[in-house]
Formats: structure tokens, sequence, C-alpha cells
């Protein structure tokens, strides 16, 4: 009876749905809290939104956490951005529990061997 009560619950919640892409997180899928402001920069308590984890991964592969504090501590300013919209609108034609791996842009992995 219990079993049958939770699964009822559990169905009649509404799914999460990712800010980023605007496509519902199943409980299943790979998904992370994204700090708007990088804790880094600050922003341990300034907010967070839940993300699928590919999502998440093609923000940190494209900007650098000075870029998010600086200019992109909204997920309206990150979908606005050209790089990431082509992901997102690529990303969005996928299943909402799809993941794969994600790399680092080329400017990033060279940005990245200069600094070493």
């Amino acid at each position: 009876m219990a079993i049958a009560a939770a699964e009822a619950a559990a169905a009649s919640r509404q799914p999460v749905i990712c800010p980023l892409c605007e496509r519902p997180i199943p409980p299943h899928a790979k998904s992370s809290r994204h700090h708007l402001v990088p804790r880094l920069k600050g922003g341990t308590n300034k907010g967070t939104v839940r993300l699928h984890q590919i999502c998440h991964s093609a923000i940190h592969a494209r900007f650098s956490e000075a870029e998010l504090a600086r200019h992109l501590a909204d997920v309206e300013i990150l979908r606005a951005d050209p790089e990431l919209a082509a992901f997102i609108d690529w990303v969005r034609t996928k299943p909402a529990d799809f993941h794969a791996p994600t790399r680092l842009t080329k400017e990033r992995r060279q940005s990245r061997k200069n600094r070493d």
C-alpha cells in the first residue's frame, strides 16, 4: 500500500525542467547544480539551478569562472550567447536523458595550455 502511494505521489509531481535547454530532467538522468555566480568568485550563497549534466558541462567548456561571474550570471544571458545557443539548438533534439562527454572548446584548450 505504501509503495503504491509513493508511486502515485511521484507520478503526480511535475518534472524538473532544465532552464538552459528547457527539456525535462528525468530522475535517472545525469544532472547537477550550476552556481549562477561561481563559488570561486563569491557565489556560494547566490543561487543555483539544476541542469542536465551535458548542459552544465557545455557552459564550463566554453566560459571561464571569471567570464561567468562578470557577464553570464543569468540563465537568459547564457542562452543568448551565440555559441551556447547553437549547442542548445542541437541538444534540444536529443532525448531528455541524453548524455555525452563534453570537450573544451579549442580556444579554452589553448588558453589553458598557455597558462601552464
